[in-house]
């Protein structure tokens, strides 16, 4: 297996657990399959950089002297938003030259200035999200998931999503086992599929204003399997059914309906990772019924079955 050379770009203003995450999930990488990877970090003169938190990092090189990566990393941090020319320019050079153009979090930013987003689909931090989209209208924003891949072209939301990233190209260049064994060294899960939302159903959605519409919500979070039908949750708060729709849906954004179908796949998903509970018993506690329902949910959102997300995304146990 060739090795591959990750070049990560660092500039002033970085934010530093989009540098340090990544680069920890491909060492670690390395250490397990030793002459895989090869880090390398190179700012645009070669010298140190100061990290949004006011650290500094010293790189290995000068970005001009930097070898060819396999992997190019754009990291994100205060510094995207007063993108220096120079680096811009280097990344529009270099970037499509790369095998693999990674960003994590406002490193997208960065790529869409060098127009290396265009036409393309991208995410990163939900913050930046709507200014990603309005200040270039050729790339298709997403504020939803944590990663995006589109061709060779890979995007993450904020910080820690950097790692599910670097995480899910562990698992596509080496293998799962090579991949957990790194999560399980870091302390997380490799269980975040890159479209999983960046926030759970309940932050997605704003907080209503009212207490008996709070209620519902709450009660929604924790009865999936109830009668969540729009009677029901209209009689909870005291309203009549077109009422209620209207003024659930003015204070938090969405539909009572939408907002179920979050809770109940957040349910599932949870008792799928965290549980060996069977499917069909699954599917009853989620609300969902029947397995095909709960198959049909989870194709269209997530577009995998219930089965195969828990092959890929619950941690398998321990070894003694």
């Amino acid at each position: 297996m060739a090795q591959r050379t990750v070049l990560v770009v660092l500039f002033d203003g970085v934010q530093s657990l989009d540098v340090t995450g990544p680069v920890e999930v491909f060492a670690g990488a390395e250490k397990h399959t030793p002459g895989t990877y090869r880090i390398r970090t190179a700012s645009l003169d070669g010298g140190s950089v100061r990290t949004s938190s006011g650290l500094a990092l010293v790189p290995d090189t000068a970005l001009a002297d930097a070898p060819a990566p396999h992997t190019l990393l754009v990291p994100g941090g205060e510094g995207t938003r007063r993108g220096d020319p120079r680096l811009v320019e280097w990344v529009r050079g270099h970037g499509p030259r790369a095998p693999r153009l990674v960003s994590v979090c406002t490193g997208a930013i960065l790529l869409a200035e060098a127009g290396l987003l265009d036409g393309r689909r991208a995410t990163t931090h939900w913050a930046y999200c709507a200014k990603l989209a309005r200040d270039h209208p050729a790339v298709r924003v997403d504020a939803d998931p944590i990663f995006v891949r589109d061709g060779h072209v890979a995007t993450s939301a904020g910080v820690t999503a950097g790692i599910d990233l670097a995480l899910a190209l562990v698992e596509e260049d080496l293998g799962r086992d090579a991949a957990l064994t790194v999560a399980r060294h870091l302390v997380v899960f490799l269980r975040r599929p890159g479209n999983q939302a960046q926030f759970s159903a309940q932050l997605t959605a704003q907080t209503a204003h009212r207490d008996p519409l709070r209620d519902v919500q709450q009660w929604i979070t924790e009865h999936p399997a109830g009668d969540l039908g729009i009677e029901a949750l209209a009689a909870r708060a005291a309203l009549s059914p077109r009422h209620f729709a209207r003024a659930f849906q003015a204070e938090t954004g969405t539909t009572p309906g939408r907002y179920v179908d979050r809770v109940r796949l957040e349910h599932a998903r949870r008792l799928l990772e965290d549980t060996a509970d069977g499917i069909a018993g699954i599917s009853r506690a989620s609300g969902y019924g029947t397995p095909e329902a709960m198959r049909r949910a989870f194709l269209r959102t997530l577009g995998t079955s219930p089965a195969e997300y828990r092959r890929r995304f619950r941690p398998a146990p321990a070894t003694p």
